[in-house]
This record gives C-alpha cells, structure tokens and sequence, in this order.
C-alpha cells in the first residue's frame, strides 16, 4: 500500500469535536441552523459541489483518542464543475502509532477526488490530502442506509438505522469547515462499521467533522466557498 505522508496530527486538526464521547446511541436531536442569522444573504461563491445520498459519520474506536480516528463521508453522486461521480473521504487509523490503514479522498473519477482540496477544502489540512480510486455503493430510504467503499485494498461498510426525521440545514463557514453547507439531514440512531469484514466499535462524539451530528444520513446538499 502507497504510504501516506500527510502528518496525522495536521490531519486531525480539522475535526473539531467535543473530548467527551457520546453513547454508541445517538440522540435525534436537530442541530441549531439559526446561528449567524446576520450572515450576507446570497453571498458569492466561486467553489461548490453537491451530492444526493450521503452518508456521514465521524467517530473514534477508543475514548483514548480526542478526535475522531474513523471518517466515511460518501455519496452515491457527487456534483463539481469539473464533473460527477460517487465520491467523498475516508480516514481509518485504529493504531494512533501507525500510519492510517486508509485516508484521502475517494472517488470514481480521480478529476472529481482531486477538486474537493484545493478548492473546497483549502486551507485546511485536507487540502492536500491524496486522492484514491474507489468503488461506493451507497442504497438508502427514509428507514436506513448503507454505504460500501472498496479502496486501498479494504473494504469498508457502513450501516445506519433509527433514523430520525429529515431536517434542513444552513451552516455558516467557520475555520473549520470553511464553506457553507446546506441541505437535509436525517440523524442515524444505530451506526455500524465493518472494515473487511469484521465489525469495528463505534463511540460517537457530539460533533462529527461537519459541525453537525456525529452520524448522519444527507439525502441532498451543498457545499460552496
């Protein structure tokens, strides 16, 4: 496996989450959109991609880790002016002392993967974070939603039920993440996670990378900048 050389500590700086850890089951509580309500209506923007059927967690395997050592943010399309494709990011790193098992962003088509740093990440340490061919599968209903991410070598999937009902959401930039966000969210209830097979545990933390809820599942949405 190509080694990965982006410093894991820079890596983690962008996830902004609370030290304490949450149960493995979350509440369905619908996050507070109504933050920076004087922000510019309509501002500008010059970088921006959309998805439908997305789905997000953010989590840690141990209460010894402080920020999240397990990211899977797909969707089953994503759309950037350079093109679309099934895309999002990965990071797995179940030993602190070791190199991740898997992280970048994954997609696709590697045109699309390579956008989302420079452009929608930029500024932050994923903005030079690699880009990995991927397969995603991703199947989803109001009741429950699975992602499959065949990349590196492993496979990692995904199982989110208990969802609750869908919100919408309006996220004003901050330093991180540095874009607005909109779009709906469901929270997921019960998350599961299997890397090649084996089923990894889960602690949720109150905040996942996004600035929302730890697990979700986004049918639609955007990111812009």
């Amino acid at each position: 496996m190509k080694k990965i050389t982006l410093p894991l500590v820079a890596l983690l700086i962008l996830a902004a989450c609370d030290n304490k850890p949450s149960q493995e089951k979350t509440e369905n509580t619908k996050p507070d959109s109504t933050q920076n309500a004087t922000a510019i209506t309509n501002p500008n923007v010059t970088e921006w991609m959309s998805w439908e059927a997305g789905v997000d967690v953010a989590a840690v395997t141990d209460t010894s880790f402080k920020t999240p050592n397990v990211i899977v943010h797909v969707a089953r399309m994503v759309n950037t002016p350079v093109g679309n494709a099934a895309s999002g990011m990965i990071l797995y790193q179940p030993d602190a002392k070791q190199q991740p098992v898997a992280m970048g962003f994954v997609s696709t088509n590697k045109t699309v993967g390579a956008y989302f740093g420079p452009k929608i990440f930029a500024g932050t340490p994923f903005e030079k974070a690699p880009v990995l061919d991927a397969t995603i599968t991703i199947k989803q209903d109001n009741k429950t939603a699975t992602a499959k991410v065949v990349t590196g070598g492993h496979v990692f999937e995904v199982e989110m039920t208990d969802l609750g009902k869908p919100y919408l959401i309006d996220r004003k930039p901050s330093a991180m993440p540095p874009f607005y966000q909109q779009g709906v969210e469901m929270n997921a209830g019960t998350v599961k996670l299997k890397v090649d097979g084996k089923e990894v545990k889960l602690i949720l933390p109150p905040k996942g990378i996004s600035g929302g809820p730890a697990a979700v599942v986004s049918p639609n949405g955007v990111y812009a900048r």
